[in-house]
């Protein structure tokens, strides 16, 4: 920690009065940008005009990667973020543009090899038995070297920060603010305090330019998500690691941009993506920390099939609610609940309480009523960033800078994925996630969001449950258990009135149903002569019920039939789970609970056979 106290710390105030006061300089970096993206613009523009767009790409591609080299890390990042989204850009430019990921110009050896000495306050030779002469890798803010250290023989990755890397983004953002300023004040169409979004990826930056810190996420990010056998993260050697030089276990393996390398290795890119989908599912709603700046040249797939996270400098946290609403508003669209879906932007912190969310419905309605044609799982998170951002523009939205840092997250990896396939779908890869937490959270906000998920005007959704249990099991931390005791407590607890009154109902519903079923089973089952005589002649069998009913009987027993044997069939599944819930049953409230569905059932046979006794 005594290392990293010379670390600099992002302050709008001291950047205002460090340039404020140096005008020319802000002029002149204002102009050099001015005239590399003009420049670069008109190319484009006499391009389209001549008719030669396309024949031109590559070299225009080679252009804008030369041009955000030029400009420095904060455009370096810009390029980045560009180099994952094959949606926006053709895949000539993406291919240049990763090479910002890891593929700079370096600085002179020498400058690293002496703020390594000056860092850590030791000799080259004392610390490693080798060390590359050259740097593997270059990025934005730093260069990484490979070398061996002297006292264990460990291989590890010596990353170096560039010099005078301060002043060239401190400058750049003081700029970008201004700009911002602009913005707010004159540009309506933009509803969100870009300032404050430009603040918070200010500090991000700023944070990666300290490297103790960044050993300490990377630590942290370790304990929470390390635990899945397929995801690695490097550990940290504090003994040479400083402010400006950090060191970690070197890493094997192939940036996920480099599908055909990938595949060489025996593995598949769509099953990498996949995990780190989950992962960053975890990150965002499970605990909340996540890696805010996951592109290919941070993400590496190992010989042996694990998903590698690296540079741990950009790091964010949802805050609680905002977990929790997030699942909750994923429900609301399945069900088609516009209304809480826009009483959702509250806990999201995009409006104030004070805002009326009235007018915002129909705006939700108009988009989503369109996109939902299909299914959920086959919108594209392109299509939701999208639709939901021309709501967001029409009213007086202010998106959270978390938030700004999760779409680059998601984004990124969306990108990842359609390198693969062109028709990934993030919803329908991440759908079981969501189906687990509904079903195992004990979290009040999502039994809440559960219960909404499955019951409607009174009755049971069986095929929603049917469909939970599908999509939860193929998340490998699913298990029957977790499911089953959660509901059981909130049917029993104090505030469980209308719930089991509702529960009550179905269960009713349900017995009739196996009742009736087993009866109609045994029917369909004895000689057709037997038939004629127990019916009577009655085209329908015994009982007094058309088609329909017969049919909607059995197609209700057979669901729940189907349900209990996705239970029995699930991992973990052991009979002994029921002895909590026998348990259970023996209290007051639950044997309560028995007797009022016995005497339900009980009602309801009796009617059937008054019925079956009058219509005879």
């Amino acid at each position: 920690m005594a290392r990293s106290s010379n670390a600099s710390i992002y302050s709008p105030q001291l950047l205002a009065l460090k340039y404020g006061s140096r005008p020319i300089k802000a002029w002149l970096r204002t102009l050099e940008i001015l005239v590399a993206l003009g420049t670069f613009a008109l190319k484009l523009f006499v391009d389209e005009r001549s008719g030669q767009i396309d024949q031109k790409k590559r070299r225009r591609a080679g252009e804008l990667r030369s041009v955000f080299t030029r400009l420095g890390p904060t455009f370096v990042k810009i390029g980045q973020g560009l180099s994952t989204r094959p949606d926006i850009c053709p895949p000539e430019y993406l291919e240049e543009l990763s090479q910002l990921q890891d593929s700079l110009p370096t600085f002179p050896d020498e400058e690293a090899f002496s703020c390594i000495e000056r860092e850590l306050g030791l000799s080259i030779d004392s610390i490693y038995s080798s060390i590359s002469p050259s740097p593997i890798a270059a990025a934005s803010l730093g260069q990484v070297y490979k070398a061996r250290l002297k006292y264990s023989g460990q291989v590890v990755a010596v990353k170096v920060q560039r010099p005078s890397i301060e002043e060239a983004i401190g400058l750049d953002f003081y700029l970008l603010r201004g700009l911002g300023f602009l913005i707010n004040k004159y540009v309506d169409i933009i509803s969100s305090d870009v300032v404050a979004l430009i603040d918070e990826f200010a500090r991000r930056v700023y944070q990666e330019l300290n490297y103790v810190q960044e050993g300490q996420n990377a630590r942290r990010f370790k304990k929470l998500y390390a635990d899945k056998e397929d995801v690695l993260v490097p550990d940290i050697f504090w003994d040479y690691t400083s402010a400006k030089v950090l060191t970690m276990d070197w890493v094997d393996g192939v940036k996920l941009n480099e599908q055909e390398a990938i595949e060489r290795q025996g593995l598949k890119l769509l099953d990498l993506v996949n995990t780190g989908i989950q992962c960053s599912l975890r990150q965002l709603l499970e605990y909340g920390y996540f890696h805010a700046d996951p592109h290919p040249g941070n993400l590496l797939a190992t010989p042996e099939g694990k998903l590698a996270f690296l540079d741990f400098g950009m790091m964010s946290e949802t805050p609680e609610e905002a977990r929790f609403a997030i699942i909750g508003h994923v429900v609301h669209m399945v069900n088609r609940d516009y209304e809480a879906m826009a009483r959702d932007y509250y806990a999201l912190d995009f409006l104030s309480p004070d805002v009326d969310v009235s007018p915002i419905v129909p705006a939700l309605k108009n988009f989503f009523d369109d996109a939902l044609n299909s299914t959920v799982s086959e919108l594209n998170f392109k299509t939701i960033v999208d639709g939901l951002g021309a709501v967001l523009y029409q009213y007086p939205f202010n998106v959270p800078a978390y938030y700004a840092l999760i779409l680059r997250s998601l984004t990124v990896l969306e990108g990842l994925a359609l390198y693969a396939d062109p028709n990934f779908k993030v919803l329908a890869a991440s759908y079981p996630y969501f189906a687990k937490r509904l079903l195992t959270d004990p979290n009040p906000y999502l039994r809440d969001a559960l219960i909404e998920l499955l019951f409607k005007d009174g009755r049971f959704r069986w095929n929603r449950l049917e469909n939970l249990l599908v999509q939860g099991r193929k998340d490998r931390d699913f298990t029957a258990k977790d499911a089953l005791q959660p509901v059981l407590k909130l049917l029993l607890g104090p505030n469980g009135e209308e719930l089991r009154i509702l529960v009550i109902k179905e269960a009713v519903y349900v017995s009739e149903a196996i009742v009736l079923g087993a009866a109609i089973d045994s029917y369909n089952s004895i000689p057709e002569l037997m038939r004629t005589l127990v019916s009577n002649g009655n085209a329908n069998g015994p009982l007094t019920l058309n088609g329909s009913d017969q049919e909607s009987i059995l197609e209700l027993r057979d669901r729940v039939f189907r349900i209990w044997s996705l239970l029995q069939s699930s991992e973990n599944f052991d009979p002994a789970l029921l002895q909590p819930i026998l348990q259970v049953l023996q209290d007051p409230e639950a044997r309560n609970l028995g007797g009022r569905v016995v005497g339900g059932i009980t009602q309801r046979l009796a009617a059937r056979l008054l019925q079956q006794v009058l219509q005879s």
